[in-house]
């Protein structure tokens, strides 16, 4: 019965994987500053895997001058030991789960290269009866090389203990996306600094299944204890 339960929930993940959206669209755990087209829907969703795998799930949709508004629905944590969701709502030794996030994001154009990222998330864990306020924001100098076929990215951020889990609330953050075969394979590396369960390094390879379809596979470690895993991230992209 355990081991139905188990191939059960995984597999309401994988759909998840398959069926649902996600906003703000990031290189991996970093937002890579670019913005929705006006009118257009972004869909990214990202499982990482470890002893527990969590589902990030969101939606963003763009608005005129630069601005894209979505929701997320952050931490969906399955645990494969005596497998079932978590429910965190009572401590910061890790970010509450799962929560429910609305997101906006800005961009400035600089230059043709250059511009200025900011945005973030905020909202309320999911729960019977602790919902607390949880939020992320960050700013990102965002560089576009070589008719965009490289993309850098490098700012700060500040979150909440309920969001992060427990560490500090502020740092630093960089990404890169390489179009070694542009639009056909992509290199893609992106760290967050700090000693929170988010702070780590995260380095993958990312295939055009179509124009629109990228889906990334890459390797996670942590800064807090070493700890790694695997990530898979799925992004449907309008532009």
């Amino acid at each position: 019965m355990g081991k139905k339960l188990q191939l059960y929930s995984i597999g309401l993940l994988l759909l998840g994987l398959v069926t649902t959206t996600r906003a703000q669209q990031t290189i991996f755990n970093v937002s890579s500053s670019d913005i929705t087209k006006e009118g257009k829907v972004l869909a990214q969703e990202q499982l990482e895997i470890q002893d527990m795998i969590r589902s990030t799930t969101t939606v963003s949709y763009g608005l005129s001058k630069d601005w894209e508004v979505g929701l997320n629905l952050y931490n969906l944590d399955f645990t494969r030991q005596k497998p079932h969701f978590i429910r965190n709502d009572t401590t910061t030794s890790i970010p509450f789960a799962p929560l429910l996030l609305v997101n906006a994001q800005k961009a400035f154009n600089l230059s043709q290269t250059f511009k200025i990222g900011i945005g973030g998330q905020g909202g309320l864990n999911l729960s019977s009866g602790r919902s607390q306020a949880v939020y992320f924001a960050y700013a990102n100098l965002a560089a576009s090389l070589i008719e965009e076929h490289y993309k850098l990215a490098v700012g700060s951020y500040n979150g909440n203990s309920r969001f992060l889990g427990d560490g500090p609330h502020t740092g630093i953050q960089a990404a890169v996306d390489a179009g070694l075969w542009y639009h056909k394979v992509h290199l893609l590396a992106d760290w967050l600094s700090g000693s929170h369960q988010l702070g780590q390094l995260s380095v993958g390879v990312e295939v055009f299944l179509g124009e629109h379809l990228p889906v990334a596979v890459g390797w996670q470690r942590s800064n807090q204890d070493g700890s790694q895993g695997l990530i898979l991230q799925v992004t449907y992209t309008p532009q």
